[in-house]
């Protein structure tokens, strides 16, 4: 969607597809970081964006069996927006195609679902789509896969996936809350167990991160065992923990953290999730998805005009963004590995709190340092793209 409006702004003649009817769904990825918010003032939006509801975090607090830690602070950094915004995804996607209804060159098609590639001997030459009318053709100079982990475009055109691995998998519910009800407490590990939790409003959205593939055994004990696990190490949700009633309110998150060796066919870009998913670790995934829009526009925008750019140029966007992807999947990694593994593997011992995790905690320059890494990432894109509608 932030790219169907940074292309519908130049003036290119784009169409987005969405496969359901309506942006109106759970999406793991509402957290709204400082360098998307720049991106939002640079193209003169940001008034209007910080209108929609929203709550905004600066410290990222947590406790580590019974330890309490700061992970990072925001408000070291010296940014014109240096907080975090949560806010419901739909919010943000439904915000960018109302802005870009202006632009006569941008058309979002919903209730549109891309099946298959359309090819011209090697050359990717659009999509095939479903509709609730039927089959449609949509011919295109240019394809750009922007749907997500589980991309359907990367899966037909053959693209090779890189595992990484993730340790983890994430079960993604609601707990009501009540207005009187306040803590900073972001994340919470205590042995075996891991939970973090984010102040919407009027719920907590809360992230109960399981061993990977244990879905199962946490279903066969039941409801009852999970939730009092929940509010065992969150006694503040004990009052709207009613409000998830059953294995239906709970929503199974696959975690993984892989990459695309190679990004572009002839005539097709990977970007986002469809290139390199990442883990929910700093909630970046969002964050990084729309720096690859910014690029690609800045990169392809005005190229576009004579059609379809080259392989080798469609390949410049992989060779800007691959070094931000690799540097923050290896954090993420490396947090995996110290943190999360050590808290889910350790049973009922006592947990420590690692070497790492007591510096960040004792150092506000090291808290400051690790907020501008999630916050404002590595090589944060800035919109040089034209503005012709």
């Amino acid at each position: 969607m932030m790219l169907g409006y940074l292309l519908g702004r130049a003036g290119i003649d784009v169409v987005v597809l969405e496969k359901h009817a309506d942006f109106f769904r759970d999406f793991r990825g509402d957290t709204v970081h400082p360098s998307t918010l720049q991106v939002m003032d640079e193209l003169g939006l940001i008034d209007g964006f910080l209108k929609l509801p929203h709550q905004q975090l600066q410290k990222l607090e947590g406790m580590f069996g019974g330890t309490s830690v700061r992970i990072a602070d925001l408000s070291r950094l010296h940014i014109k927006y240096p907080f975090i915004a949560l806010m419901p995804q739909w919010d943000f996607l439904n915000f960018l195609r109302d802005s870009g209804k202006r632009f006569p060159s941008l058309q979002v098609l919903m209730s549109t679902e891309a099946t298959d590639l359309i090819r011209r001997g090697d050359t990717i030459t659009g999509v095939r789509a479903k509709t609730p009318d039927g089959t449609i053709d949509i011919e295109a100079d240019l394809t750009i896969a922007c749907d997500g982990r589980h991309s359907t475009v990367r899966a037909c055109a053959g693209f090779e996936v890189e595992e990484i691995g993730a340790p983890m998998d994430v079960l993604w519910f609601r707990v009501g809350r009540r207005p009187d009800e306040t803590e900073n407490l972001f994340a919470r590990v205590e042995p075996g167990k891991m939970l973090v939790t984010f102040d919407r409003g009027d719920y907590w959205q809360c992230a109960y991160v399981i061993a990977k593939g244990q879905y199962d055994a946490v279903k066969a004990r039941g409801l009852p065992a999970l939730l009092d696990d929940v509010v065992r190490i969150a006694p503040i949700l004990k009052s709207g923990i009613a409000k998830v009633k059953s294995f239906d309110d709970v929503k199974l998150l696959t975690v993984a953290i892989n990459r695309l060796t190679r990004w572009t066919r002839p005539g097709l870009l990977c970007i986002g999730d469809a290139a390199h998913a990442m883990s929910p670790v700093g909630g970046v995934g969002v964050n990084l998805a729309v720096q690859d829009a910014v690029a690609t526009a800045n990169i392809l925008a005005a190229k576009l005009v004579q059609g379809c750019p080259s392989e080798d140029e469609l390949d410049a966007v992989r060779r800007r963004r691959e070094l931000p992807v690799r540097v923050t999947q290896r954090m993420q990694v490396v947090a995996q590995n110290n943190i999360i593994t050590v808290a889910l593997k350790s049973g009922d011992q006592p947990l420590k709190v690692p070497l790492a995790m007591r510096l960040v905690t004792a150092l506000p320059w090291l808290q400051g340092l690790l907020a501008r890494l999630v916050g404002v990432g590595v090589r944060p894109e800035h919109v040089h793209s034209p503005a012709r509608s």
